[in-house]
C-alpha cells in the first residue's frame, strides 16, 4: 500500500489568485504594506469581529512572537516565562528579543500554562521575569480574559503564542500571535499576524517590522524588517475567499478520526478539536507504553507520525542551557503524544487504515 504522509500542505490553486496577481501588476507595489497586505489587514480584523487597527501582518510568527515582546516593552536580559511543552520558535523569540527562555510545566489538562498558577512559576524563578508567553498547545484555546486580568494585576507584558490557533484564538487586550504558514489551517505560504483589541500596541509591532520607521522616516526604536509581501497578502486573500469551504473540509477530516476511533478508552484527541475548533495536526493522547507501539506499528505500515515538539522546547541543544523549572507533565507529555497523518485532503480509507492500526496497537 502507498506511504501516507504525516501532512500534505495545500494552498489555493493559481486560479483563485489570478485576480489578486493582476492588482499587484497593476498597482506595481510589491511590499512596505501595500494595498494588499492592508486590505488582508482588515478583512482578518473583520473575520474577528474587530475594526480596522487590530491586526497587523508580519512575515512569520516567530518574527512576529519577537517583535511583540518587545514592543510591549519587555525588559532585554530579563526571564520569559514560557511553558517547555511548546515548538521551539517560542524560545528562540524571546532570544530573538533579548530575554531568557525560562521553561516552567504545563496543566496536564489543557496543555497550557495556567494563568492562576504562574505567580508560583515567577515566585521560584531564577531571575527577575520580564514577559510571560502562554503558548495554545497545538491550537487548544487559551483562556485571553485571564491573561488580560494577570496583565492587568501585574503590568507584566504578555505575548500569547497561537501559532496554530487561527481557528481558536479569542482577541483581547493581550496581543496573540498567529502563524499563515503554508502547514497550517489558513496559509500564504510563510507569513504571520498580530491581533489585540488595543491599537497602540498593533501600532509599535507594525512600526518594529520597518525598521522603527515614524511617519517621518525616522527610525525611533529597535526594529526589523518583516513585513508581509504583496504575494503573500495574495494568497491570504485567496485563503480567506475559500476559508468556509476549506474549514469544513478540516472538520470533516476530524469527523473522520472521531468516527474511526469509535470513543476508544484507549486513544483521545485534544479537547474541543474538530468540535469547536479545528487545527492542521492531529494529536493523540495515550499510555506512554501504548504511544510507542503505535509509533512502531505505524511505521511498518509506512505510515508517517510525529513528535512535533520532541521532548519539549527546553530539550534542543540549543536551549538546553536556559533556566527551568521542575517539568513532570511536560515530561508524561512527550511520552504519551503523537500526531498522525492529517490533512485537508485526507481520505476515509487513509483514516481509517491509520486508526485501525492504533487502535490495534494501543490495545
Amino acid at each position: 500500500m502507498s506511504k501516507i504522509p504525516i501532512m500534505r500542505p495545500k494552498l489555493p490553486v493559481t486560479e483563485r489568485l489570478v485576480g489578486y496577481l493582476h492588482r499587484i501588476d497593476q498597482s506595481q507595489f510589491y511590499s512596505n504594506f501595500g494595498p494588499l497586505a492592508l486590505a488582508l489587514e482588515d478583512r482578518l480584523a473583520e473575520h474577528y469581529g474587530l475594526g480596522t487597527g487590530t491586526v497587523t501582518t508580519v512575515a512569520n510568527a516567530t518574527l512576529g512572537l519577537a517583535l511583540t515582546l518587545t514592543a510591549l516593552g519587555a525588559k532585554p536580559g530579563s526571564l520569559c516565562a514560557m511553558p517547555a511543552w511548546t515548538f521551539v520558535a517560542s524560545a528562540h523569540a524571546a532570544v530573538s528579543a533579548g530575554l531568557i527562555p525560562y521553561f516552567i510545566d504545563v496543566d496536564p489538562k489543557s496543555w497550557s500554562i495556567d494563568a492562576s498558577a504562574i505567580a508560583d512559576h515567577i515566585a521560584r524563578a531564577p531571575g527577575p521575569v520580564g514577559a510571560v508567553m502562554p503558548v495554545a498547545p497545538f491550537g487548544h484555546p487559551v483562556d485571553t480574559p485571564a491573561w488580560d486580568a494577570f496583565r492587568d494585576a501585574t503590568g507584566l507584558p504578555v505575548v500569547i503564542d497561537a501559532a496554530a490557533g487561527f481557528d481558536s484564538v479569542s482577541p483581547g487586550e493581550t496581543p496573540a500571535v498567529v502563524s499563515l504558514h503554508a502547514t497550517k489551517v489558513l496559509g500564504t505560504a510563510e507569513g504571520g499576524l498580530v491581533i489585540c483589541t488595543e491599537p497602540s500596541v498593533v501600532q509599535r509591532v507594525r512600526r518594529a517590522s520597518n525598521f522603527g520607521l515614524d511617519s517621518r522616516r525616522r527610525a525611533t526604536v529597535a526594529a526589523t524588517n518583516a513585513k508581509m509581501s504583496e504575494y503573500h497578502a495574495a494568497l491570504g486573500h485567496a485563503a480567506l475567499d475559500e476559508w468556509k469551504e476549506s474549514r469544513a473540509a478540516w472538520m470533516a477530516a476530524v469527523g473522520a478520526y472521531r468516527s474511526a476511533f469509535g470513543g476508544s478508552n484507549c486513544i483521545r484527541l485534544q479537547d474541543g478539536f474538530g468540535e469547536m475548533w479545528v487545527s492542521s495536526t492531529c494529536v493523540l493522547h495515550a499510555a506512554s507504553p501504548a504511544v510507542r507501539r503505535i509509533e512502531t506499528a505505524l511505521a511498518g505500515a509506512e505510515v508517517e507520525t510525529r513528535c512535533w515538539w520532541g521532548r519539549g522546547a527546553h530539550a534542543h541543544p540549543a536551549t538546553a542551557r536556559f533556566p527551568r523549572g521542575p517539568l513532570p507533565v511536560t515530561e508524561v507529555l512527550a511520552d504519551s503524544t503523537i500526531a498522525v497523518p492529517f490533512y485537508r485532503d485526507i481520505t476515509l480509507v487513509e483514516v481509517s487504515r491509520v486508526a485501525e492500526i492504533a487502535l490495534d496497537a494501543a490495545r
